[in-house]
């Protein structure tokens, strides 16, 4: 039965090799032997011809995740809004959807398989395997719209805490005279240290008006392409103002202002949360231990009180 089902698994893996073999990219049978002879006479240290062939291993793997994806992607219905989701979390390349559907697909059977392999060969029951094989397979699967969710919910929450502090400066910048694209510029600039993300979704406003979009249509991808509240409603009081010709740097004041006040909210309301969140620890760590500290003197005496009465 044994030797049947490594025969099973030997098989099952030729299949799959074979499988994703077709899925790859196909190059002609001279391009990949020139490749070869150029990497081969390629002078260079030891290191950077490992870590070559490392990326050429990875974009190998790559292209496989991505035609998966592909297929995968003509039957997905809301391509729209994983591309905007990805776009939120950092991803705007082209082939972040093909590839987040292909890893989908991808990582669920990689775990399974791996995991219902090793099991066995180190000694577990089969049982044991088949239950952990679709276990792991299952944390394949949710993984990468956890992994993305995180991303997109660490890059607003920098946003949001770097935002107030831009919009004061955006406000000297329109006041010294700088015009509103020249502004964004400078503070795009200015920002990077304290967020790199609001910076470079600065500057892209500023390269899309400059590539001929109109100021309207790039402040809007702006909001979309962040998914921030404060950074909606502040793109929509500049499309606003632009739109019936009031003071810019007036409207900027009074919604630093307003972000300020957001902020400092937020403070009090994580602060006023923190008596709540100390309770766990409090039950689960601290009592204890204090317990242990005040009645386990108490308990020895009474313990050894009870044995000189029994003797």
């Amino acid at each position: 039965m044994l030797i049947l089902t490594v025969v099973l698994i030997a098989v099952a893996a030729a299949f799959a090799a074979l499988f994703l073999a077709e899925l790859a990219p196909n190059r002609g049978a001279a391009l990949t032997r020139r490749l070869a002879e150029l990497e081969e006479a390629r002078d260079g240290p030891p290191e950077i011809l490992r870590r070559r062939r490392r990326q050429l291993q990875a974009e190998q793997l790559a292209g496989v995740i991505e035609a998966l994806g592909q297929r995968a992607q003509a039957g997905y219905k809301e391509v729209g809004a994983l591309r905007l989701r990805l776009i939120q979390a950092g991803y705007p390349n082209a082939r972040a959807v093909p590839l987040y559907l292909g890893s989908r697909v991808v990582l669920p059977i990689a775990l399974a398989v791996g995991i219902f392999i090793l099991l066995p060969a180190a000694g577990w029951p089969w049982t044991v395997a088949v239950i952990a094989a679709v276990w792991f397979g299952v944390l394949g699967y949710i993984l990468p719209p956890v992994y993305v969710g995180m991303r997109r919910r660490d890059r607003m929450k920098q946003m949001q805490k770097a935002l107030p502090d831009a919009l004061d400066l955006l406000v000297v910048c329109v006041e010294a005279g700088l015009a509103l694209n020249q502004a964004l510029v400078r503070v795009s600039e200015e920002t990077e240290r304290l967020s790199p993300v609001l910076a470079e979704q600065l500057a892209l406003v500023n390269l899309e008006i400059r590539a001929g979009t109109a100021r309207d249509e790039a402040l809007r991808n702006l909001g979309e392409r962040t998914g921030l509240d404060d950074i909606k409603s502040l793109v929509a009081m500049l499309v606003q103002t632009d739109r019936f010709g009031t003071s810019i740097a007036q409207a900027l004041r009074v919604q630093a202002d307003t972000l300020r006040t957001k902020r400092r909210q937020r403070a009090e309301e994580a602060a006023a949360k923190t008596t709540i969140k100390l309770v766990f620890p409090l039950v689960l760590f601290i009592f204890p231990a204090m317990f242990v500290v005040i009645l386990g003197p108490a308990l020895i005496q009474i313990l050894e009180t009870l044995q000189n009465f029994a003797m």
